[in-house]
């Protein structure tokens, strides 16, 4: 691999030179830089990234660390911060934990060993080490979907819990009384909150809210836990998914009891992940534009890169419902039973 010793020799000039015209840190003349800029061509020399960011303090990247990269939510919020941040001259270094809590602190030491200008941070866990390691970090931080206590940052966050109670008033409009919500984790702070939202709107119908159901933020996650709803004696005839991905378990688990939906059950997701708009039936969900979501989360902080002092921001997104496919009319409110 060509070095910048080899292009000075080649061009006839010093090294030092040749540093200046690759750096723009001195002033040359047309004439030597026409000579740098052949010289380079021909040997292919490729400038170091890591030298050059001890120099001016500064990379051009900055790190994302997501928990779970096969995830369209995450994908998508991936893609959202990747395209305000290739607009704005930077590049990102995505890290994907696989929800393992000794991956997720390995990745964050990894990212600012690369001396990243900033940090963007969406996860679901809060393992202890990693929280302590996060609240020493010293470059810009911004947490995506949720706050770690003892961390100070700027936040991107989606109204969690007015998402669980539209989901679950939108059932009720439609006459249904007996609605499940399969959470998802539920030692995480999202599935709390849209639980809430859940109980909220239950509560203000005067109706008793079942136990909410334990699983992972995954399809078979979501497959397995409505399996065990559908086949109780008294199996509901609703039920609010805690994202999308479970949602889509839940109707493969309907499926193969023969269960239709929407005419046997009413499903409702939250995420709207581009996937959810192509089912069948198209699933009705909770939205958050989640590529908006991602670039809100990268412009805020690209602004505290470019100005460290800034007070730190909480931005909360307002959710919407989305009505599609996947859920109707309880037939006991006046439709036809199936």
């Amino acid at each position: 691999m060509a070095t910048i010793k080899d292009v000075a020799a080649l061009a006839g000039i010093s090294f030092t030179t040749v540093s200046h015209v690759v750096n723009g840190t001195r002033p040359v003349s047309d004439q030597v830089r026409r000579k740098v800029e052949a010289a380079i061509a021909e040997l292919g020399y490729v400038p170091s990234g890591v030298a050059r960011s001890l120099r001016v303090r500064a990379t051009g990247t900055i790190g994302l660390l997501v928990p779970n990269a096969s995830n369209p939510y995450f994908a998508e919020l991936a893609r959202g911060i990747e395209d305000h941040a290739e607009r704005n001259g930077y590049s990102v270094i995505l890290c994907n934990s696989d929800d393992d809590g000794d991956k997720q602190l390995r990745y964050l030491r990894v990212l600012l060993e690369r001396r990243i200008d900033g940090l963007i941070v969406a996860t679901v866990a809060s393992d202890p080490a990693f929280v302590q390691a996060l609240a020493a970090v010293k470059v810009p931080l911004m947490l995506v979907d949720r706050s770690l206590d003892g961390v100070q940052a700027d936040r991107v966050q989606v109204d969690h819990e007015l998402g669980g109670y539209l989901a679950t008033r939108h059932l009720l409009e439609l006459g249904h009384r007996r609605i499940a919500c399969i959470g998802g984790p539920a030692s995480t702070q999202v599935v709390q909150l849209r639980a809430a939202g859940y109980r909220r709107a239950l509560n203000e119908a005067d109706i008793e809210a079942l136990p909410v159901v334990d699983c992972a933020f995954t399809s078979p996650g979501g497959h397995a836990a409505a399996q065990a709803l559908l086949n109780s004696a008294d199996a509901p005839t609703a039920i609010f998914a805690g994202n999308d991905m479970i949602a889509l378990g839940v109707l493969r688990a309907a499926a193969e009891r023969g269960v239709r939906v929407p005419q046997q059950l009413s499903l409702v997701g939250f995420d709207d992940i581009e996937v959810s708009r192509y089912l069948h039936p198209a699933l009705t969900t909770v939205g958050q534009r989640i590529g908006q979501l991602g670039e809100q989360a990268a412009e805020r902080l690209l602004a505290r890169v470019r100005e460290p002092g800034l007070p730190a921001e909480q931005h909360v997104v307002e959710p919407t419902l989305i009505v599609r496919e996947s859920s109707a009319e309880h037939y006991s409110s006046g439709r036809k039973a199936p």
